[in-house]
């Protein structure tokens, strides 16, 4: 087995990165080329985590190899293993990688109070990666015997535990540990091997909760992630759990054992990899951003956004229902199909229609055959995204049960705490992955698709993920942040483009936006309620521009307000939407 090097970032020239998915091991390629980092190949194979070969190495092997083929590089030695150091032709100076092989990390989160501790204990769990079971409260109506079931059914990799200010309760708090306690849970790789609990409540009560378990739970106490109701402290229950992810759960999983032996750094859950690499671009350049990955199951969505007091907040959601192929029947039940045909051009036969959907469920990987089959698999990701980008509003809040100074204008709000922060007036930078969004054949789809669902507001770029990489990115930039920022902007994010989009009700045929460019585009205009101009504008070209709202309509300097700023372009240019918001008056919150 080759030695780990210890290298510093100056001397990591050539890096492999992998990323474990559920289907598929893709490998990439970063090398420093004249001074910069730059995502040079990739590679993939099916991933080995299951029977017949139950080692997750095998696949990794195979997608290493294929880069090393198409690199002219030899990556891999005789006898299976990643060749470090880099030497001429040969080899890595670092090999890292994330995953979500397996499912992912599965967590089970319990705390006292459904809407505070608990939904703080979620938002860490989701943040390091996690996929969360079930929310376990002391106020969530389920009578004690059918919490103990519930904890019993489900096979968590483990178990979070928040409850209680820090000197606050402490019976409450006691009381979900003997829940937990004969429930028993049993944990999905292995049985011999004791369940991991993390407790990040009162820390007065951590003596009593310790007391309650026998030697089957391994207890790990943290600081309280809601030390008081004003606060979230949420990073050192988020790091307990990347910590017990790779001492326990991926100590047990098919092989994963030796791949931690083999990377240069911890191994990472393949969603908290994507939100660190976000987090990196918001911190860089300053701005709010929302990512989102559509998948079969699931759609993740990703945010990060100034705080009440001006700190940049994390928040990731997990839809568990809202996917393209194993959950498309749960979209179009949820939205129902006539939201779905609002984005279709042509009629089309609706029985017709819920029989693709059920041909989807059960061929999960097809892919459209037809411009009909498209158009429709795009509607109906439209209302996916748009769903999941409503869940994510709703949990990315601020904290709930903290006492605000109520206003006059406050006077008649029904919710006086726990509004989101997620603004689609200061979204700065919306990115797509995924099948659906990354994989269209056309640009300007996938950029309809984002402006159809996420409904921009002011002036926001849109981009795309051109190959997942993000994951990979995100465990580089634990090591070497400028590489991973690098290689993000260069290689990464394919720029669809800017949208400018007057927040306001459309008024038939009257004016909404006056605009003057200058420099790589020389334009003057004027942009009609229900308009929607795409103007050719290169990627890197860029334009300044005078954007003058009519009266009712705000591009971010206020109702009416002229707003001066620098417009890029993309691989579909600058698009003006006038189409008002929100798109779909049944669609206003």
């Amino acid at each position: 087995m080759n030695e780990k090097p210890a290298k510093s970032p100056d001397e990591m020239n050539v890096i492999l990165a992998t990323d474990c998915g559920s289907t598929t091991t893709k490998a990439i390629l970063i090398e420093k080329i004249d001074g910069t980092y730059r995502q040079t190949f990739r590679g993939e194979a099916p991933t080995t985590v299951e029977e017949p070969v139950a080692d997750v190495t095998a696949g990794v092997v195979n997608a290493a190899t294929e880069v090393g083929e198409l690199a002219g590089r030899r990556l891999v030695d005789d006898e299976g293993h990643i060749i470090r150091p880099a030497n001429g032709k040969v080899g890595c100076d670092i090999y890292i990688s994330t995953s979500s092989a397996g499912g992912g990390l599965q967590v089970l989160v319990t705390g006292v109070v459904r809407e505070m501790s608990a939904a703080s204990a979620q938002r860490a769990a989701l943040g390091a990666g996690a996929i969360v079971l079930d929310l376990i409260a002391s106020n969530d109506k389920r009578r004690p015997h059918e919490q103990i079931q519930r904890i019993r059914d489900l096979r968590p990799d483990m178990v979070v535990m928040a409850g209680g200010t820090d000197g606050g309760t402490e019976k409450h708090v006691v009381q979900m540990a003997e829940l937990i306690a004969p429930a028993k849970p049993k944990p999905r790789f292995g049985n011999n091997y004791q369940m991991p609990v993390i407790f990040a409540g009162n820390n007065q009560a951590a003596a009593l909760v310790a007391k309650t378990f026998d030697d089957s739970i391994a207890l790990s106490v943290v600081d309280n992630v809601r030390p008081i109701l004003e606060r979230e402290n949420l990073a050192p229950a988020r790091d307990m759990i990347h910590d017990l992810f790779l001492e326990h759960v991926m100590a047990h999983a098919p092989g994963y054992d030796k791949l931690m032996s083999w990377t240069d750094a911890p191994i990472m859950p393949t969603p908290g990899a994507v939100g660190d690499i976000l987090q990196a671009i918001a911190k860089a350049r300053g701005i709010n951003c929302v990512g989102v990955d559509i998948g079969g199951a699931t759609t993740d969505v990703f945010s990060v956004f100034d705080g009440p007091d001006g700190t940049p907040v994390f928040n990731r959601t997990v839809s568990a229902n809202l996917g393209m192929s194993y959950s498309i029947s749960n979209v179009c039940a949820e939205a129902g199909m006539e939201r779905v045909l609002r984005w279709v051009g042509q009629s089309m036969d609706e029985r017709e229609l819920r029989n693709r959907v059920k041909n989807k469920m059960i061929r999960p990987t097809t892919i459209p055959q037809t411009a009909e089959a498209l158009e429709f698999e795009q509607a109906v990701a439209r209302e996916a995204l748009r769903l999941a980008y409503k869940q994510h509003k709703e949990f990315a809040t601020t904290l709930k049960g903290v006492q605000q100074q109520r206003t006059v204008g406050d006077t008649f709000s029904q919710e006086m705490s726990g509004q989101t922060i997620v603004n689609n007036m200061k979204l700065n930078l919306l990115v797509a992955s995924g099948g659906v969004l990354s994989h269209a054949p056309e640009m300007k789809q996938t950029a309809m698709m984002l402006l159809d669902a996420f409904e921009p507001e002011g002036v926001t770029e849109l981009a795309k993920d051109s190959i997942f990489m993000m994951p990979h990115l995100g465990v580089l930039a634990s090591v070497h942040p400028e590489a991973a920022l690098q290689v993000f902007e260069r290689d990464c994010l394919i720029y669809l483009g800017t949208a400018v989009a007057p927040r306001g009700v459309k008024r038939a045929d009257k004016p909404c936006l006056r605009y003057s460019f200058s420099g790589a585009l020389s334009e003057k205009g004027t942009l009609h309620c229900g308009e929607l101009k795409v103007l050719p504008l290169a990627p890197g070209a860029q334009v300044e521009a005078v954007l003058e709202p009519e009266s009712g309509f705000d591009v971010g300097a206020g109702p009416g307000q002229r707003l001066t700023t620098t417009l890029r372009g993309g691989t579909v240019g600058l698009i003006l939407d006038g189409r008002g918001r929100p798109l779909w008056p049944g669609d206003a919150e």
